[in-house]
């Protein structure tokens, strides 16, 4: 099935080690042996990526149907060493990219389109392209801060009590690192010439420049602890790779649709 091969090669090439979260709202544990209660569907209790979603055909307005949200929980690729990972702290919020951008991001952005052929792979840029064939698919991805202040939970713009990396490390000034979050979104691709016609909710700009440059999602801390820390524990700090569902302990979370 071309979902489940995209989001296999795709996953296996994009986070180095932790935890994927492909749908539902997860609360309870069972063993690995058993057949998860859920294998599709739109996200985890813990996360909302509202702009991704409202991405529409500006000719008529017709919502542009995602096909799967994906959340990954990563040790990261800025160098933070996976020991020093902690438990996402319970009550935490916070906004990754800038629903008034207009530009690219000179630094590279945490906000990214990739055209994904059947093989997982393809070009990436900072707006949604308008050169991706009529099969593939847009992966639309989002990527939050890493490193916590350790005092607030949020903050009067939902940013400055995270940061993301530097030279390597958190910065003294968000000493704590936490696992790094990415809102996955694939969008299929059923008539490339539909795309110049494509924009996110937030792209208010002119609209001679290019969609998508004021992606940007939203994450509140949902989690039972419990879950968070095992994730942490076994997932992140080893580190591991444990895939959709799994705890590295022998358990998985059971899903409840959304």
């Amino acid at each position: 099935m071309a979902r489940r091969s995209l989001t296999s090669s795709h996953a296996s090439t994009s986070k180095p080690c932790g935890l994927t979260v492909p749908c539902g709202r997860f609360s309870r544990t069972e063993s690995d042996q058993r057949s998860p209660a859920c294998n599709t569907g739109t996200s985890d209790a813990a996360s909302t990526a509202k702009p991704l979603y409202q991405a529409s055909d500006t000719r008529d307005g017709t919502p542009v149907r995602p096909d799967q949200i994906i959340v990954y929980y990563k040790t990261g690729y800025n160098g933070v060493k996976p020991a020093d990972i902690r438990p996402l702290p319970q009550g935490l919020r916070m906004i990754a990219g800038d629903s008034k951008n207009s530009a690219p991001y000179q630094w590279g952005g945490p906000a990214h389109f990739t055209c994904l052929d059947a093989s997982g792979t393809g070009p990436q840029t900072q707006n949604i392209p308008v050169t991706c064939a009529t099969g593939n698919w847009i992966w639309a991805s989002v990527m939050f801060p890493q490193c916590w202040d350790g005092i607030n939970l949020d903050s009067p713009d939902h940013k400055s009590h995270m940061s993301y990396p530097v030279a390597g490390g958190c910065p003294s000034t968000h000493p704590v690192a936490v696992p790094e979050i990415t809102v996955n979104v694939t969008y299929p691709v059923t008539d490339m010439s539909a795309l110049g016609r494509w924009r996110m909710a937030s792209d208010t700009y002119d609209p001679s420049i290019p969609a998508g440059y004021s992606s940007h999602a939203d994450w509140f801390n949902g989690w039972k602890p419990e879950i968070m820390e095992t994730s942490v524990r076994n997932c992140e700090q080893p580190p591991k790779n444990c895939g959709a569902h799994l705890l590295g302990n022998g358990q998985k979370m059971l899903g409840v649709g959304v």
